[in-house]
């Protein structure tokens, strides 16, 4: 029997071994052998593992955040000196260096006790010409009396690298799976940036609880759907729902009492007076906060201002609930499956290269629509890759989640979705998704994600893609023909490029080749030339039958 059992627990932990190679395979991103992940090992992983809820991770962010302060640090100190005298404090958990404006610091304590200690050690600014705001935060300055010993100090990276390194990084790769992945590792937040971007969060929040202390301040969007990339904006979302939430409105003998307080028009005219005040205030009070701006009669009122000890451009709102939804939604996508994530980093980056999305806004497919296109094109396949919305709705059985009237309903719990059947490598996919777009009917179809179905288009819209959850609308509105036909000829170009790399293997190390080839701009130069010609012989044909018609309108007369 001790036999049998030593025998059972040996077996147990070989195959616990064995998963944690898998595990680790298919979730790290860095260099070397670890970025050659096949589908099956993936799909091993995905099925043992238990992940994350979107919400307990963010619970897990923001506990990191309260515990943390961010520190300037001087030009030239000693990392060791400078940790021994923040241990005086309390003990460290964390901390990391970046450069913004100079060398910071994020350290976080393992008690908030610690923040205390720190806090009541540190003295007041004192200027000779200017006085300063007593608004006293988590943002914090490091002098020094004397002279310390300079040690080297480094520095996070916290901006994507540019197109030239990246390139030149792609070819090296053994093959086009494994640069996929090189550019994930090279693209997306790290750790330590998502920490830094929580931790803002934070300290925009001590500002927000001055007036309203139920209130929270959550991040949402690219930050913590999955698919953010370094140096993309931090979308905030200033959320008082707890407010209402906190009072019981329990009678006491013959009387209840409730706050007397302002009535508006609506509650857009809240949202915009809220939202104009926490702006004077961290215009005025938030240390770092510049370039403050209200847009406040957008349909989605908001504030934008630049927090420069960060390096992040932020956007605060009050009124964009299914937001969050949707944030919560490409999460789930993105960690369902490892090669989704790796294909929308890939296929982003060849759009923002060749100009089909843009920071600008304006006319261009936005980076929302094309990751709704990926997800689609990924529901599309045979297997399917990932599932549809409404079959993550089914999986959430009795819990409905409704926004303004609009059904948000999906699963949260990643581990009740069964594995992907699909095994399909993440070469085959980038190749298949060009020639896929490069071929749809766009003129009588729309993209759909909650059926994962081609749907008539319910307009003459040159795209059109479903809001998956405001199914009245449609997300790429903004798209004009022009820009879907460059995008539909650079999809085609591409994919031939691509097939050709595959074909002739043996001259990559003469020229760029693989994912690399299709980031070089002679791949949209080589459609550029003969769709302006097309353009003008057609533009030309239009010219001379409006002249004809205006002929005959002077003869008729």
């Amino acid at each position: 029997m001790r036999g049998a059992a030593i025998s059972t627990v040996m077996a147990s932990c070989m195959k616990m071994c064995s998963l944690t190679r898998v595990t680790n395979r298919a979730v790290s991103t860095l260099g070397g052998n670890k970025l050659k992940v096949s589908a099956e090992e993936a799909t091993v992983a995905d099925q043992e593992v238990t992940r994350k809820s979107f919400t307990d991770l963010q619970r897990e962010r923001h506990k990191q955040a309260n515990l943390s302060v961010l520190i300037s640090c001087p030009p030239y100190f000693n990392e060791n000196k400078f940790m021994k005298y923040l241990s005086q404090h309390g003990k460290v958990a964390n901390h990391f260096f970046y450069e913004s404006y100079g060398t910071h610091a994020v350290v976080e304590f393992v008690e908030r006790e610690s923040i205390d200690s720190l806090r009541a050690a540190t003295r007041v600014p004192h200027g000779d010409d200017e006085c300063v705001v007593p608004f006293k935060s988590r943002l914090l300055t490091l002098k020094s009396d004397r002279a310390l010993d300079r040690t080297s100090i480094q520095c996070l990276r916290q901006s994507a690298v540019p197109i030239n390194e990246l390139i030149q990084k792609l070819c090296k790769a053994q093959d086009i799976n494994e640069q996929v992945y090189t550019l994930l590792d090279e693209y997306q937040l790290t750790d330590e940036n998502i920490r830094l971007r929580f931790l803002v969060s934070s300290l925009i929040k001590d500002v927000a609880t001055a007036y309203f202390p139920e209130a929270t301040v959550d991040p949402f969007g690219s930050t913590v759907n999955s698919f953010g990339k370094l140096g993309c904006d931090l979308d905030l979302f200033l959320d008082l729902d707890n407010i209402g939430k906190s009072s019981t409105g329990k009678a006491a003998g013959s009387f209840t009492s409730e706050y007397l307080m302002k009535h508006v028009p609506s509650g857009r005219v809240v949202t915009q007076r809220i939202l104009s005040v926490i702006s004077e205030c961290i215009d005025n009070f938030g240390p770092g906060c510049t370039g403050v701006q209200k847009i406040l009669n957008a349909r989605c009122p908001l504030v934008r201002f630049t927090h420069q000890p960060a390096g992040l451009q932020c956007d605060l709102t009050s009124d964009n609930r299914i937001a969050l939804r949707s944030s919560e939604l490409l999460y789930i996508y993105g960690n369902y499956d490892n090669r989704v994530r790796a294909l929308v980093f890939a296929l982003r980056c060849w759009a923002r290269v060749h100009g089909i999305t843009s920071a600008i806004p304006g006319a261009w497919i936005t980076n929302f629509s094309l990751t709704m296109m990926v997800l689609f094109f990924l529901q599309k396949r045979n297997p399917p890759v990932i599932p549809t919305l409404d079959q993550l709705k089914s999986l959430a059985g009795k819990d409905k989640f409704i926004v303004d009237g609009n059904d948000c309903t999906f699963v949260s719990d990643l581990n009740k979705i069964p594995p992907s059947k699909n095994s399909e490598s993440i070469d085959v996919l980038l190749c298949d998704f060009l020639e896929f777009y490069g071929n749809f009917d766009f003129i009588k179809n729309g993209i759909n994600i909650r059926k994962g179905k081609e749907q008539n288009k319910p307009d003459s819209s040159p795209l059109y893609i479903q809001n998956p959850f405001e199914q009245t609308l449609n997300v790429s509105r903004n798209v004009n023909h022009s820009q879907l036909e460059r995008f539909i000829a650079l999809a085609r170009e591409s994919a031939w490029v691509l097939q050709e790399q595959r074909n002739h293997s043996s001259e990559r190390d003469k020229q760029a080749w693989g994912l690399a080839a299709v980031f070089l701009p002679s791949v949209s130069q080589g459609f550029g030339k003969g769709k302006r010609k097309k353009r003008k012989g057609f533009a030309s044909e239009r010219i001379k039958g409006l002249l004809e018609s205006l002929k005959n309108t002077d003869k008729a007369r």
